[in-house]
């Protein structure tokens, strides 16, 4: 299969254009290295060394003999671009990548705020106008994330895979429809990500795009069969205050005895995933895609759900960090449930990698190993919701 990685060169991306490499496809990166500039703007690096993309590619075909293509583009602003190279390649799927995932960065300054509305919202609605407009025919695996439906859904009703059947009274007695559920967006990053919901089921009833939404957990975890393979392969580890993820954050600072630092309560629950299992659930998404005319397919990517003070707990248990709590900088809730259905991957097949087989892996091979590269500096989370 002809597949587009559109952000390849991403946390997510990289290591899904490995994978999707080595089970015989025949992919193509489409990158504006995006993401390595704003490290640049950030002044902070990655964990783990990152190679330039050319290395990387290089390296991977001298392993494996697979050829990866590349194409610099910035699909928010070079719409003809975009549309030139569909009608060229025609990929048979395309995985979409390419937005500014971090909700902190998203929230940061007023230039960070409009930066990521226009990246993110535009490479969406751009990518679903050229395919219109090229008239290829192909399928869009989209990375969503569990923040379209907020964190204020509680109680014991579990959170569907995208679609609520709702009931209303009329006068002429009770109407059922099944609608997309409610968003809830606690940033403009999933702010953005709600508009994407919205675009994909226009376009996928006015012009039958093939499209799934992949509603996914915090992604935890550094590396995939295929990134292990050489240092130069190596995936991202981000832990710093914009781009870093609570797991990692909190592996990163057990391995410098830094105390591991909870914002708030630590009673805010989340999702999580291993990023073996997303490029996993990806690959899945790909085999089976919607049929024409049908309304987007929508799975929720996760396979664990943990209160932050219990990964806290279990991080501190394995290697016997201390624990502190600061304030929190993001304006959500002190506590929430969240009880999520993942039937549908689960049914085709995905056995989860779990926090509790992982994350000694993560402390020896990554967090100790890389630990010299710490800017302590860049730990704290800095940018504010709230004034307050």
């Amino acid at each position: 299969m002809k597949v587009w990685i559109l952000g390849g060169d991403g946390f997510c991306g990289w290591p899904t254009t490995l994978h999707l490499s080595s089970k015989g496809h025949d992919v193509t990166i489409l990158d504006n290295l995006s993401r390595r500039q704003i490290d640049i703007l950030l002044e902070v690096q990655s964990l783990t060394p990152i190679a330039p993309l050319s290395v990387r590619l290089k390296t991977w075909k001298s392993i494996s003999g697979k050829k990866i293509g590349f194409e610099l583009i910035n699909i928010a602003d070079e719409y003809d671009k975009l549309v030139d190279l569909l009608k060229i390649h025609k990929p048979d799927a395309i995985v979409h990548f390419a937005e500014q995932r971090s909700a902190p960065y998203s929230m940061k300054t007023p230039v960070t705020k409009r930066y990521t509305v226009d990246n993110n919202v535009n490479a969406t609605h751009n990518l679903l106008c050229a395919i219109v407009d090229s008239g290829v025919n192909t399928h869009v695996v989209h990375l969503g994330t569990m923040g379209v439906y907020g964190y204020g859904w509680s109680g014991s009703a579990p959170i569907p895979e995208g679609y609520l059947t709702v009931t209303l009274d009329t006068p002429d007695g009770q109407l059922e429809r099944e609608i997309l559920h409610p968003a809830n967006p606690g940033s403009v990053y999933h702010m953005t990500k709600t508009l994407d919901q919205l675009m994909f089921a226009f376009y996928a009833k006015n012009d039958h795009i093939r499209i799934t939404d992949l509603h996914q957990g915090i992604v935890w975890g550094t590396q995939t069969p295929e990134t292990i393979l050489d240092e130069k392969l190596i995936n991202r580890f981000d832990y710093d205050g914009d781009y870093g993820t609570v797991l990692n954050r909190f592996l990163m600072e057990a391995a410098i005895g830094h105390s591991l630092t909870v914002h708030g309560s630590g009673g805010q629950t989340r999702a999580f995933i291993h990023i073996r299992d997303t490029v996993r659930c990806i690959e899945l998404a790909i085999k089976h895609p919607p049929q024409p005319g049908d309304k987007p397919r929508i799975f929720n990517q996760v396979t664990e759900t943990f209160k932050v003070k219990q990964l806290a707990d279990l991080v501190a248990q394995l290697t016997k960090a201390k624990i502190c709590y600061l304030a929190n900088p993001r304006n959500e809730a002190a506590e929430n449930e969240l009880i999520v259905e993942n039937n549908q991957f689960l049914s085709l097949g995905l056995d989860p990698t779990t926090l509790n087989d992982g994350l000694l892996e993560e402390v020896r091979d990554i967090a100790e190993r890389y630990k010299d590269r710490i800017d302590r500096s860049k730990i704290a989370a800095k940018t504010l919701w709230n004034k307050k």
